[in-house]
């Protein structure tokens, strides 16, 4: 794909050149034409010399090249299915962050409502079209998220306005469409009478559009009968109490403090675990909370390690999947790309094994711990609350044959500008991305039963690329090394 922007950067060099020539036979087009002389050339100009331009080999030569280069690397380019996912990931920030739509349009990540900083500043502020609000908002409509495809809509409403009149090459819709689907939007919602306005204000710009008059007439209708149910676009609806479908509304806000005598036990320290592998080197270590039982390690990796383990996983990244039943399958409530490196891969992921074993205290060996997996959030990038240990039997995860999840380590890969913490949803806190740090939990009490308190999320990245490397160890092995108890606190 760089070789392509090379490419394509070259050409469109050339095409700059080419340009300023056809720019040359437009000189002075104010000029007056009292002289002969200058309306002579001007007419040369405009019949001869600018077709011989157009029609040269240059042009021709110029156009051929584009259309290959673009056939070379069409597969490779973004499909209808990541603009829709990308349009998504907007609502996804929007929901989770309470981002004024209005502000992102403008290139503001500023909560709704409120005078608070934004919650990320750009270096470049990139500014979102009318036509470009109106896809996200279209991608809401045809799922009929009419939550989703008003907010949108409306602003995609507000840009044609202001620019009304001006032609844009590059858009695909128009004011028209934004107000038709806007219309069928706010009727969906029950605001009859304000569908009743935006159709109006259609006709005024498409006065021979028979389907929306026929819309108008029915919503005249239905206001007079002061209903709420009717016919529009050929489809008996009845509308719907709109709310934000925000899977994480236990996030807000994320504010609580540990007990006052947990905060005795909180605390940094240097950690050997009574391991040789840590004496010269010893972890550290910071508590986050004691129940449920959650440590950070930090400068667990160093930078080379982890741009290794970037690098080794980039080939084999594909979308994730996560457990269903007895199976494995694709899921919005999860978005990201991972792979699966196995210790035998490098001698740094074999490292990273070692390190772990010792932190932790566990046994990796297979098939004890599962294969190192690494995960890449990029644009809204997030997983919904879950659980890493198995909650049924039918669990892939008993395949294994080796118990259930005992213990996570995730560790920060990368850091991300804005967003994309992991947050404990009943706990009611969160953990930033800390670079090369690594976070640390217990999924199951000491009686073998799942710990409800680290129910978790990976909020959505705002900004940024966020990378992280799981391993997953199991009941099976640690026997020894973390003894049952009978005290279901424990």
């Amino acid at each position: 794909l760089r070789s392509y922007l090379r490419e394509e950067n070259a050409r469109l060099r050339r095409l700059r050149r080419f340009y300023e020539k056809v720019q040359v036979l437009h000189q002075d087009p104010e000029a007056s034409v009292d002289n002969p002389l200058l309306a002579f050339s001007l007419i040369k100009r405009l019949q001869s010399d600018w077709l011989n331009i157009i029609y040269s080999d240059e042009a021709t030569g110029n156009a051929q090249a584009l259309h290959a280069g673009l056939r070379e690397v069409e597969q490779e380019l973004p499909g209808a299915e990541d603009l829709d996912g990308a349009a998504w990931a907007l609502m996804r920030l929007q929901d989770v962050y309470a981002l004024s739509v209005k502000g992102l349009a403008n290139g503001i990540f500023q909560r709704s409502g409120t005078d608070h900083p934004p919650l990320y500043s750009p270096g470049r502020r990139v500014s979102l079209s009318a036509d470009d609000c109106f896809h996200v908002g279209k991608v809401a409509y045809d799922t009929g998220d009419y939550y989703h495809s008003i907010s949108w809509l409306e602003e995609a409403v507000n840009l044609f306005r202001l620019s009304y009149g001006s032609w844009n090459p590059e858009d695909r819709s128009s004011l028209e469409d934004a107000l038709d689907h806007l219309a069928f939007s706010y009727f969906m919602a029950g605001n009859i009478s304000h569908a009743l306005s935006l159709s109006r204000e259609f006709l005024h710009y498409d006065p021979s559009n028979q389907r929306v008059t026929k819309n108008v007439a029915k919503y005249e209708k239905l206001l007079e009968m002061g209903t709420g149910v009717g016919l529009a676009r050929g489809a008996m609806v009845t509308p719907q109490p709109l709310s934000p479908p925000d899977p994480y509304a236990l996030l807000h806000p994320l504010s609580s403090q540990p007990a006052p005598e947990q905060l005795l036990q909180l605390g940094c320290s240097y950690e050997t675990n009574s391991s040789p592998y840590l004496l010269l080197q010893p972890a550290k270590k910071e508590m986050v909370r004691i129940r449920p039982y959650v440590a950070l390690y930090h400068d667990f990796i160093s930078d080379a390690e982890a741009e290794t383990i970037k690098w080794l996983a980039g080939p084999w990244l594909q979308r994730s999947v996560v457990a269903s039943g007895e199976k494995q399958q694709k899921a919005e409530y999860r978005i990201s790309q991972s792979a699966w490196l196995k210790d035998t891969a490098d001698p740094v992921v074999r490292a990273l094994d070692r390190r772990i074993a010792a932190v932790t205290g566990l046994d990796l060996r297979p098939p004890y711990a599962e294969y190192l997996q690494v995960v890449n959030y990029g644009l809204g990038g997030h997983y919904e609350p879950h659980f890493d240990h198995a909650t049924s039997r039918k669990s892939p995860l008993y395949r294994m044959k080796s118990g259930n999840r005992i213990a996570t380590v995730m560790i920060y890969l990368s850091a991300v500008e804005a967003g994309g913490s992991t947050a404990f949803i009943y706990a009611n806190f969160s953990v930033p991305v800390v670079k090369n740090a690594a976070l640390f939990w217990w999924n199951l009490r000491r009686n073998g039963n799942g710990d409800g308190d680290t129910l978790h999320a990976g909020c959505p990245v705002l900004a940024g690329d966020k990378w992280v490397a799981n391993k997953w160890i199991h009941e099976h092995g640690q026997e020894f090394r973390r003894p049952c108890g009978a005290n279901p606190w424990d």
